[in-house]
């Protein structure tokens, strides 16, 4: 049974995991002054703010595809700890130590991606059937 479930269970996860890295991506276009204030007040550059939206949007919207699903999901696994850790890391403040857990469990949740692969409705299984 595991079997016949498993492709919709990962599609389903796929989506999951994107669309938080889909809506930051969007939000941080739209309110992209206000992003890069923020960022600098933490020490960031504001410069890098067009890769940060790079990744989240065009790096949420591949996973949601399925697409480079493997080394994309490492890369973003890095980013939402790498980025916990810079914004989030106040243990004394219990909103900000939610945040930060709630960045290494997306860490997770892409690191298991990176180990199963995208499944079968994806990009990434569509084109290794071709090639």
């Amino acid at each position: 049974m595991l079997d016949r479930i498993s492709p919709y269970v990962l599609l389903v996860s796929r989506v999951m995991l994107a669309m938080i890295f889909v809506k930051a991506g969007w939000g941080k276009i739209a309110g992209y002054a206000g992003t890069q204030t923020y960022m600098e007040a933490m020490g960031v550059p504001g410069s890098v703010l067009p890769l940060v939206i790079l990744l989240e949007l065009g790096g949420g919207i591949a996973i949601l595809f399925g697409s480079f699903t493997r080394s994309l999901s490492l890369v973003i696994a890095g980013f939402s700890v790498f980025s916990g850790l810079i914004f989030h890391f106040d243990l004394q403040d219990g909103g900000q130590t939610i945040h930060l857990m709630k960045n290494i469990a997306i860490a997770g949740g892409f690191g298991a991606l990176m180990v199963v692969g995208p499944g079968k409705f994806s990009l990434d299984h569509r084109f290794s059937k071709s090639w």
